[in-house]
């Protein structure tokens, strides 16, 4: 790991007077991200523009081909969700996306495109520029004061906040921000998995490959230096004498169609012995990015190559009608792995694993979740065996703290994308298209609040940004217990982000989940959450047993509301039988054991714990019971 600082123009003269553009808020990179943060901000009345080095929208979910979702299926929240639903109105049904084995949802990628442009014309308050990057940015009285170049032409743009939705964190890089590169030692991070000594390196890249069933022969011309050995087992056929992973071996077809995508196309993303190619450009300029970048494309047309040529797939050719690009290779590549800005929070391993035993309560922030394994490549990295086995390394669904979306010592800036304070090996599942959209949209809530209350990004309410995403269908904690349309579903998030119910990780086959128990008989030993949320009742507790009874619910709550503001017993058995008939709890038994989910509606709905607000690290801010 490389720990890294630049340093930006915090004063000085202003940029210009006579601005192009003055706006709320500014959205760097129109990618998975930034689409989403600028819809969410509109969305809540922030005037928003969206700058974009290409002519696409949606980063490695269209421009550099990646079609295929990888998590979240049975997670479809917020903008994710929307996404997913318009890409099944398009194709007709949701099994129409289910064309590959990699994932349940494919799709073509300038079909991707179409959406979340459309989705963007849709929101009066939002503007994008294509054709344009960043030069320059100040922060000068409370303001960004930002030089671009859009197209050839220079532009000024001044703005409140600050979004860096690029690939690389280069925003971050240019204001300042501290930040680390490759991976970290376990001495720092305390994981276990993670190497003793930090070094630089990063994930491979990959240039995809999107192909076509032309019907005919369209074979390549043999691309530059092209080597067939660098493939020969990408899958199970003669070429192959001694595989680096024996273990993960398949047929041709069964190759070629672990990216199938509708229409007779085919994304060529493949991991093992295949397109990956290792390069760090995270430092290089961008005339030196374009020169090493050109090496992976060229990789990537002799992976084509030996596709067609050494395994007979010579009806499977570059589609035409995907990218707008001379070589028809995608607009971008598809980068796994960016600059980690030091954050406010870090949010390592050991939180998702046992996030309910660390330093900080983050689980309390939660603005984004995610249920991918931990999955690095570095197949392509020349001693990729002296590094840690990453493949799929198991882990509960988690969520994504908010304090790591706001950088450490920085105002009016907020990362997204890949760039959030994450550590290397947390990357490997936070990196995945349905999170970062996620962070992207609570990227845009964070912005749009602090504008909307003309204050400091890091002085806005955790739960006021929680409660928003909810109200737009995100989900807080990854919790399956019910559909996100179900009316249990908002207090279920609401009371698994206080803490007084806790989720438990499961790993079951490939699937990682994390479940509330909703259904489960609530145990006397599980009201310790309870108690540490609200102190004054811990010695006033008279329950005998295993199991609570709804009587005995009742009391607890009544001593917790009459210590707030003297209600009495009658108005709390009273609240909890309207809960019960609008919620469908069942009879309403005083001497019925609770379940856990009917226990989070009661202290839901009479208590409010989740009104109280917390800080970046999830402490209480206002309990006084």
């Amino acid at each position: 790991m490389i720990a890294v600082s630049s340093v930006f123009p915090l004063s000085g003269c202003s940029i210009s007077k006579n601005w192009d553009a003055e706006v709320d808020l500014l959205v760097v990179g129109g990618g998975t991200s930034g689409v989403a943060a600028g819809i969410q901000a509109s969305r809540m009345g922030i005037e928003t523009l969206i700058v974009e080095e290409s002519t696409w929208l949606g980063g490695m979910l269209t421009s550099a081909g990646v079609s295929a979702i990888d998590g979240n299926h049975k997670l479809p929240g917020g903008l994710w969700g929307e996404f997913r639903d318009s890409l099944v109105s398009y194709y007709g049904h949701t099994d129409s996306l289910r064309t590959g084995w990699v994932s349940s949802v494919l799709f073509e990628p300038s079909v991707g495109n179409l959406i979340f442009k459309k989705m963007c014309s849709q929101q009066d308050k939002l503007k994008v520029w294509y054709k344009t990057t960043i030069i320059a940015a100040s922060r000068i009285n409370d303001k960004w004061e930002i030089t671009l170049d859009t197209d050839g032409s220079t532009k000024t743009v001044k703005a409140s906040v600050l979004v860096d939705a690029t690939e690389l964190g280069d925003v971050a890089k240019m204001c300042g921000v501290r930040y680390d590169i490759g991976m970290d030692s376990k001495n720092e991070t305390y994981e276990s998995i993670a190497p003793l000594l930090s070094n630089d390196i990063v994930q491979d890249l990959t240039y995809v490959a999107i192909l076509k069933d032309y019907g005919h022969d369209v074979l390549i011309p043999r691309p530059e230096a092209y080597d067939s050995t660098l493939f020969a087992c990408a899958c199970i056929n003669d070429l192959c004498i001694s595989p680096k992973e024996p273990d993960r071996m398949w047929t041709k077809d069964k190759m070629i169609t672990y990216g199938k995508l509708p229409n007779n196309k085919y994304m060529i993303n493949w991991p093992i012995e295949g397109n990956d190619y290792y390069l760090n450009i995270l430092e290089l300029s961008s005339s030196e990015r374009k020169d090493a970048l050109d090496k992976a494309k060229n990789h990537t047309m002799n992976f084509v190559y030996y596709l067609q040529k050494d395994l007979g797939f010579t009806t499977l050719g570059l589609a035409d009608d995907e990218f707008p690009t001379e070589n028809r290779l995608p607009i971008i590549p598809y980068h796994r792995e960016s600059r980690r800005i030091h954050g406010k929070t870090r949010f390592t391993l050991d939180y998702i694993t046992a996030p309910y035993s660390q330093q900080y309560k983050l689980y309390r922030t939660n603005i984004a979740v995610g249920d991918y394994p931990v999955d690095h490549h570095h197949g392509r990295y020349h001693g990729d065996e002296s590094l840690p086995n990453l493949y799929f390394y198991p882990v509960p669904s988690y969520g994504i703290p908010l304090g790591a979306l706001i950088p450490e010592d920085v105002e009016g800036l907020i990362v997204a994308e890949k760039s959030i304070s994450v550590s290397n090996l947390v990357n490997g599942t936070t990196r995945l298209q349905p999170v970062v959209l996620q962070i992207g949209q609570a990227a845009g809530v964070l912005a749009a609040i602090a504008i909307e209350n003309k204050c400091k990004v890091e002085a806005v309410s955790v739960r006021e940004v929680q409660k928003k995403l909810l109200s737009a269908n995100g989900y807080l904690q990854p919790y399956l217990d019910v559909e996100k349309d179900d009316k249990r579903f908002p207090v279920y998030q609401r009371i698994g982000s206080t803490g007084i119910l806790r989720g438990e990780g499961r790993n079951i086959g490939w699937e990682n989940q994390t479940w509330l128990r909703a259904d489960s008989l609530l145990l006397l030993s599980e009201l310790d959450e309870l108690m540490e949320f609200y102190p004054a009742i811990r010695n006033k507790l008279q329950i005998d047993g295993k199991n609570v009874f709804l009587k005995d619910v009742l009391e607890i709550l009544h001593i917790i509301q009459d210590g707030k503001q003297a209600v009495s017993y009658a108005n709390v058995e009273s609240e909890a039988r309207n809960l019960y008939t609008e919620y469908s709890l069942g009879t309403f038994d005083l001497d019925s054991l609770l379940t856990r989910g009917a226990f989070a509606v009661l202290v839901d709905g009479i208590l409010r714990p989740f009104d109280e607000d917390v800080d970046i690290y999830g402490n209480q801010m206002c309990n006084k019971n």
